[in-house]
Order: C-alpha cells, then sequence, then structure tokens
C-alpha cells in the first residue's frame, strides 16, 4: 500500500508537470493535498504540513538564492564573462579552444545559475564557432557540460545548498567533493566529448539571439573578472586556512565561524563585487539596485518549485510514508549511494527537471540513508542523478536543439548524451570518493 501511495504519487506528478504542463507549483500543492487524503490525514494537519514544508524548505537557502541571483546577474551584465571568455580564447588558441571554452564555463558555473549561463554563453559559442570554423555543437558542449555539472554538484546553487541543507551536509566540504568531482566529469563529458562533432556539419539558422543584453558600460578587467567570479571560492578558502593555522585563539575562530557561513560569503561577495563590477565601471548606485531587482523575478520560478518540493517532502515525513519506505528499501542490501542515485535518476527521467526529482528524491530517501553515510556524498549522489538522460521533457533539450540547429537525433546523441555522461562519471565519481574516505 505504501509503495502504491508513493508510485501513485509520483505519476500524478508526472501527469500534472510534463503531460498537462501545469506550473510547478500547483503541481506539487495538488499533489501534496491529494497524498495527504489518501493517507487518511485530517486536513488542518494537512495543511499545518504544507505550511511548515515550505517554511523549513526556504526558509534556510532564501537569502543565499536571491543574492547568488543578483551576483550572478551582475556578472553577466558587467561584461565579465566575455572578458572571461576571450582572454581564455586568446591564450588557448584555436587548437585548445574546446579546452578554453570548458574553463568559461568551468568559472561561469561557480555562480550563474545555468538559464542565464546558457543564454549568456549563447553568442560566445556563435562567435567562436564563426572565427575558428568549427561546428556549433563543437563549441556548445565543451562550454555547457561544465555550466551543468557545477549546477547539480556546487553550492551556491539551489538545489545543492537544499539539498545540504536537507541533509545536515557540511556546505564547504560538499563544496570541496563537488568541485573534485566535476574537474574530470567536465573534463570527460566537455573537450575530450566534444572531439567526436568536430566534423558535424551545421544547418539553417539560429532561432534568436540570446536575450542576455551586456550593459554598454567600461568592461571590467580580465583580473577583474577572475577574482570576482571567484571570490566566494577564495572566501571559504581563507576562513579554512585562518581556522587551520588559528591555534585555538579563540577571536580568529569566531571570525572563521562567520566567514564560513554561506550567507555571510554572499554578501561579502556582493558587498565587492558592486563595487568592482558596479561602481568602478562606472554604473550608478541606482542602476544596481534595478539590475538586482530585475534578478528576483528570474528565480522566482526556481523559488516556488523548492517550495513546491517542500511541501510534499513534509507530507511524506509527517505522514510517515517516508519512514515504511525507508525500511522497505533498507532490505534490499543496495549501496545508499547507488540507490540514491538511481531513485533520483529515475525521476528526472519522469519529471524532466532536474530540480524537481532531487528535490523529490531527497524526501524520499532521507530516513533511510542519512545515518549510513556521508550526508555530503548523498547530496553528491543526488546531484549527479538529477543530471541524467535529459530528453523531450525537459526545457534543457529543447533549448540545445533550436539554439544549435539540431534535429531530435542529433539533440539525443549530443545533449543528452553529454548529460548523462556528467551524471554516470559523477556517480562514479562519489563512489569513488567514498571508498577514500573509508
Amino acid at each position: 500500500m505504501v509503495i502504491i501511495l508513493l508510485v501513485s504519487s509520483v505519476f500524478l506528478l508526472l501527469l500534472l508537470i510534463s503531460w498537462l504542463k501545469v506550473n510547478a507549483f500547483l503541481a506539487f500543492l495538488l499533489t501534496t493535498v491529494l497524498c495527504g487524503i489518501g493517507l487518511s490525514m485530517p486536513l488542518p494537519v494537512i495543511i499545518a504540513s504544507v505550511n511548515r514544508g515550505i517554511g523549513e524548505t526556504l526558509g534556510p537557502i532564501l537569502i543565499i538564492v536571491l543574492l547568488g541571483a543578483m551576483l550572478g546577474k551582475l556578472i553577466a551584465q558587467s561584461g565579465a564573462a566575455n572578458q572571461i571568455s576571450f582572454f581564455l580564447q586568446s591564450v588557448f588558441g584555436r587548437t585548445y579552444l574546446a579546452w578554453a571554452l570548458s574553463l568559461t564555463g568551468f568559472l561561469m558555473g561557480i555562480m550563474l545559475y545555468y538559464s542565464v549561463g546558457f543564454m549568456l554563453m549563447v553568442p560566445i559559442i556563435y562567435a567562436a564557432a564563426s572565427k575558428n570554423g568549427f561546428p556549433l555543437t563543437y563549441v556548445a558542449i565543451p562550454m555547457l557540460a561544465p555550466l551543468s555539472a557545477m549546477q547539480g554538484l556546487l553550492p551556491p546553487h539551489p538545489a545543492p545548498v537544499l539539498l545540504a541543507t536537507q541533509l545536515h551536509a557540511n556546505l564547504g566540504l560538499t563544496a570541496l567533493y563537488g568541485c573534485i568531482i566535476a574537474v574530470p566529469v567536465t573534463i570527460i563529458a566537455g573537450p575530450l566529448l566534444a572531439k567526436f562533432f568536430a566534423h558535424q556539419q551545421d544547418t539553417g539558422a539560429p532561432v534568436q539571439e540570446s536575450s542576455v543584453v551586456v550593459d554598454e558600460c567600461i568592461y571590467p578587467s580580465v583580473f577583474n573578472s577572475l577574482c570576482s567570479v571567484l571570490l566566494p571560492v577564495l572566501i571559504l578558502v581563507i576562513a579554512y586556512f585562518l581556522a587551520y593555522v588559528a591555534n585555538n585563539q579563540r577571536q580568529i575562530l569566531t571570525i572563521t565561524s562567520y566567514l564560513k557561513e554561506p550567507v555571510m560569503i554572499m554578501i561579502i561577495t556582493l558587498m565587492i563585487t558592486t563595487y568592482t563590477l558596479g561602481w568602478r565601471t562606472g554604473r550608478s548606485f541606482s542602476s544596481l539596485m534595478s539590475l538586482y531587482g530585475e534578478s528576483i523575478p528570474e528565480i522566482a520560478p526556481v523559488l516556488f518549485t523548492i517550495a513546491g518540493a517542500g511541501m510534499l517532502k513534509q507530507i511524506f515525513t509527517d505522514s510517515h510514508l517516508s519512514q515504511e519506505v525507508a525500511g522497505i528499501i533498507t532490505l534490499a542490501h543496495t549501496d545508499p549511494l547507488i540507490m540514491t542515485w538511481a531513485i533520483c535518476a529515475f525521476l528526472r527521467l519522469c519529471l524532466g527537471s532536474a530540480t524537481i526529482a532531487s528535490l523529490t528524491a531527497c524526501g524520499i530517501i532521507q530516513p533511510v540513508f542519512h545515518a549510513h553515510t556521508h550526508p555530503e556524498l548523498l547530496v553528491l549522489a543526488l546531484g549527479a542523478g538529477s543530471l541524467f538522460g535529459s530528453h523531450i521533457n525537459d526545457t534543457g533539450f529543447w533549448l540545445f536543439k533550436s539554439y544549435f540547429k539540431l534535429d531530435i537525433k542529433s539533440t539525443f546523441m549530443s545533449w543528452t548524451l553529454m548529460e548523462s555522461l556528467i551524471s554516470i562519471l559523477g556517480l562514479a565519481g562519489v563512489l569513488a570518493i567514498e571508498h577514500l574516505l573509508r
């Protein structure tokens, strides 16, 4: 009965989102209420669970996500991303162009949300392909592979931050392990995979131009751009280094404990980049505030999706459905990380959205595996699983097909292959780190 209810809830979510095209938040809300009714929960208890699920899910990450959206908007429209890309292309040259683009995507992926990063990268991809005489797919894959991997594996992106919060994982360790995994994954799924598309013929014309418009102000220098993009990582590294050399000095340890907090990292980063990428390049205070205001509506759909997933997870928890499913899954005697990845990958295939898949899977596996393995690795297993098998129910699939002028088969053989490779290699990296930590 428990499994039937769980499968029915997932199927209903699939029906509403993928087939009927219902807004994700409304789909989650309807599924949550019906699931609660099916579990014989009183209506007041269902409403209380809904409210608690939204609050406990959004509360710990709301500031981080909003500040990240503002920072990503500033990086995109200040020209910092363009500066880094053009600099790396000039350093690596035509022969190693794919590696330059992959490094660009990696650096941009640290702070830019995938949708913003994709739209920003499109004109760079077209320019690089046209200038060097390469097919669009050959140029696009090495740039977008790291962008996709970072979205699933690395804080401060919304899904990894929320998963780390839900599973009580150390955010610093999650970021460290995520970077360690992302480097070889993006090399294989980026520049190395791109070699198979070096002689592919482009047909047709671009559907439209990028919607990300760079401000016509003074471009920041390459050094300024690199430092600004890497600033959150630098702050975290400095905090851990100071804590290591503090020799139990209370004042220093207190400062480092503040610096390690994701909210503080984002506040400090935004304050510094507001000057380095904003005022210093000729932008007025009012224009910067308008820019930050424009970033909020862009991230709202992600926040609503996260809130919806939080509601459903809370119903699973308050009804003790998760605990009953936990007992059933435990009997399978399967490696927790592999099972976590498989559940999330299955949901990704069904639901399309990586964010929805990872958050829904988290609600299922949280009571089962949290005590049996490193929570940081569970976060990364979920992140890797959420990238598997992107196909026709994923907007990313259609964006890639449309912008780079491919047919359905070619999109499966490029985009879907790239995403699945990132997912499988990500799981391999998680298992390798688990083996080293034993």
